[in-house]
């Protein structure tokens, strides 16, 4: 009995290793391709606006929704309101906590990263990145400070604005693909429907 149950384990394991292992050139076509356009678009738009060192959104918070929307497209932290709500969410919390403590940046980064996570589980707009974009606005030089509460609107509003258009378009190019999720889909055209019903 346990010779059996041995070689059940082991053909099991054996079965998820190798799914877990496979290389699905198609998906890293897409998600190279997704992520190559969403972040050279914004580095494209935003490359001016601020100093070359001060670009510090594009190698921090943006660079890893990519990895969700355009990676882990089925993810749950990888939908559209989780993008959008999650950055928001954050980038105003990372100011309002620069702006209240401004020369105790000891506190201020782990305050920041630590109440953007509860806000964005009470929203429901639970994504990591999101984490840096609080980070950011809180540690920012004093350039990047200087845009105050302008900084939720651009880069960060602008800048998921154009990731989550290009996620929707690059992500349900192929049949394989679909963003955002079933799930998500479900709950959006029920929202959508509670507010039809609201206004008539």
């Amino acid at each position: 009995m346990p010779r059996k149950l041995i070689k059940q384990t082991y053909r099991t394991t054996r079965y998820i290793l190798y799914r877990e292992t496979l290389v699905d050139a198609r998906e890293h076509f897409w998600a190279f391709v997704g992520s190559f356009v969403g972040l050279g678009i914004i580095a494209y738009l935003q490359y001016g606006n601020l100093n070359q060192n001060d670009l510090v959104f594009l190698i921090g918070s943006f660079g890893a929704s990519c990895v969700l929307v355009y990676g882990v497209i089925e993810s749950p932290l990888a939908q559209p309101r989780n993008l959008i709500g999650g950055h928001l969410v954050s980038a105003v919390i990372g100011v309002s906590v620069q702006k209240l403590l401004p020369d105790v940046l000891w506190v201020a980064a782990p305050l920041a990263v630590s109440l953007s996570i509860i806000a964005m589980q009470i929203t429901k707009t639970l994504h990591p990145p999101g984490g840096a974009t609080a980070l950011i606005a809180a540690t920012a030089s004093p350039q990047i400070r200087s845009l105050g509460y302008m900084y939720v609107l651009s880069p960060v509003l602008s800048g998921c604005l154009i990731l989550l258009v290009v996620a929707l378009i690059f992500n349900n190019l192929t049949p394989m693909r679909k963003y955002p999720s079933a799930a998500a889909r479900k709950r959006y055209a029920h929202i959508i429907k509670r507010i039809k019903k609201t206004n008539r």
